[in-house]
């Protein structure tokens, strides 16, 4: 996998899509900072589309927790791995005739992180669909400590999540082989700053404040 920021001032304007992968822990302001950033594309003339890539765990975790009840870790793979994977192939069909920057909120990377956290084996099929289907240009993984994560999802107030949960998904992250090619964000800043970096990283200019031997290392 390629995860080297585009080249400054040359943003590309024709031939294959370039994708832009947002990964990281709930709360980290992956979406908002999605949907600023293809804002941001569009408004400067360029073209930009956003697309999502959920497992459906808020829907399945409102679920079990009106049933009072867990489902084993594998069962719960299952059920959000084969989510991810429709969204994944649906995404990458919409791309075929897309030129322009594709913003990806989440992607199979997220599936393999929780495999991770729950213990789980890598498995078969998500690394050969990231062998087979086109790799994401940058991914840029958004780094929050989990206290101020967890803070913002109480404010939202539209999901739960654990202490441990999420430790444990840092964890898995950071165990993930290609973790070491992902661009961190230091998502615990304004958003505008936020914005700056991924801006940068795309190849539209903002203001970076990534350190020079973060955008250089590759």
């Amino acid at each position: 996998m390629r995860a080297t920021p585009v080249d400054q001032g040359t943003p590309r304007a024709e031939g294959p899509p370039l994708r832009i992968l947002l990964t990281g822990i709930d709360g980290s302001g992956k979406s908002t900072a999605a949907c600023r950033l293809t804002r941001a594309i569009t408004e400067s003339g360029g073209a930009a589309v956003m697309l999502r890539t959920p497992a459906g765990r808020r829907t399945m975790n409102g679920w079990w927790a009106a049933l009072s009840w867990t489902p084993h870790p594998r069962v719960l793979d299952v059920l959000e791995t084969a989510l991810r994977v429709i969204n994944v192939l649906l995404n990458e069909a919409r791309l075929r005739r897309f030129e322009g920057v594709a913003v990806l909120d989440r992607g199979l990377q997220c599936q393999l992180a929780l495999r991770e956290a729950r213990g789980l084996p890598r498995g078969i099929l998500l690394p050969w669909l990231q062998r087979v289907l086109p790799a994401p240009d940058v991914v840029a993984h958004f780094d929050l400590p989990v206290d101020v994560a967890l803070a913002r999802i109480r404010a939202r107030g539209t999901d739960r999540e654990s202490h441990q949960d999420l430790t444990a998904l840092v964890s898995g992250y950071r165990r993930l082989p290609e973790y070491a090619t992902f661009m961190l964000i230091d998502a615990d800043r304004p958003a505008e700053d936020v914005l700056g970096d991924l801006l940068a990283l795309t190849g539209w200019g903002g203001r970076s404040h990534l350190p020079d031997d973060t955008l250089a290392r590759h």
